[in-house]
């Protein structure tokens, strides 16, 4: 691995790195949000780009290793090591504390401290208000290791409710594209909040995780198990959830309203409603949460970070998280 980095304010450059299968802490010898099975891994929410399978020991928060059992078919239950928000624990010489990252249900931020410094590991996270998960706890670090997903200043998020109305009065059923873990849970719960005159049906591999929003999360929501039958009768005031891959084998369907639910401008197109809902923050957000956190330096990842970069110049040390050459 790389040699020990230490800048003139304590902090180590090389504390958390990028390796081909995650990002290692050696000064702990484990990885977060690893890709590969590794022998210790913090994983930060269940969503396939930062959680998998075959970990000889796995730590997250209760919700996270609830979907990853509805996903993996074997999860040794002895490697699952579930951690509440705010309790400490140690892996080598680092205490790590998971605090809520507002993402989806259970999803993570990790604070790793170690000699004293405070690095904070976002994953992915959002500020917008969403009913069906627990909202970001605020952290302070000395560093913010963020993703930059929609690190650009011309990205802002609209406000959910009011892309959400975009639904309203349409007098024909919907189908409404979206993941099938955290954005399908939000949009059932708008709905229900604010268009509570349509009947939501739900794809066969989002149902179960319905479910297990209902048993974990803040928020009961109301839905149906889709079935053509539902679809076809009745009022034209369904909309029928679907994951991404169904979405696009029905490029060609008839009698129904196309909506994508996602802040990615290229997911819109050709779809007869733009619903721009994201769980990600935007760069208004990204610049909030820095004020909050206050760190010394801000290490960027899952995305471009040149933006921050030039916004902090001179201010604040912005660069991508260090890549190992291995």
């Amino acid at each position: 691995m790389t040699k020990r980095q230490m800048t003139d304010n304590n902090i180590l450059a090389d504390f958390l790195v990028k390796t081909s299968i995650g990002y290692y802490c050696r000064y702990g010898n484990f990885y977060v949000d690893a890709m590969a099975p590794v022998a210790v891994n913090v994983i930060s929410h269940a969503h396939g780009d930062h959680a998998t399978a075959g970990h000889k020991a796995m730590w997250a928060t209760e919700a996270t290793f609830a979907f990853m059992r509805n996903k993996f078919s074997k999860l040794p239950e002895d490697t699952l090591h579930t951690v509440s928000f705010g309790t400490a624990f140690s892996l080598g010489d680092v205490t790590v504390t998971l605090y809520a990252a507002g993402h989806i249900l259970g999803s993570a931020q990790i604070l790793m401290t170690y000699q004293g410094v405070r690095y904070l590991y976002t994953g992915d996270y959002k500020l917008q208000v969403d009913p069906t998960c627990e909202p970001i706890e605020m952290v302070a670090a000395d560093v913010l290791i963020t993703e930059s997903t929609f690190a650009n200043p011309a990205v802002k998020h609209p406000d959910p409710v009011t892309e959400i109305l975009k639904l309203k009065d349409r007098h024909s059923n919907i189908m409404l594209g979206c993941y099938t873990l955290g954005k399908s849970q939000r949009i059932t719960a708008l709905i229900n909040q604010h268009l509570p005159e349509l009947e939501v049906l739900v794809h066969h591999k989002m149902h179960p995780v319905h479910k297990l929003y209902d048993q974990l999360g803040p928020q009961k929501l109301r839905y149906t198990l889709y079935n053509r039958k539902a679809m076809k009768e009745g009022p034209t005031n369904k909309v029928y959830l679907v994951p991404p891959l169904t979405f696009n084998s029905y490029f060609k369907a008839k009698n129904v309203l196309k909506a994508f639910a996602s802040g990615w401008a290229r997911l819109q197109q050709q779809n007869d409603i733009e619903l721009y809902i994201s769980d990600h923050v935007d760069w208004l957000d990204i610049l909030s949460y820095v004020n909050h956190v206050k760190p010394r330096e801000i290490w960027t990842v899952h995305g471009d970070g040149k933006q921050l970069q030039a916004h902090f110049e001179g201010t604040l040390l912005v660069r991508d998280i260090l890549k190992v050459v291995e």
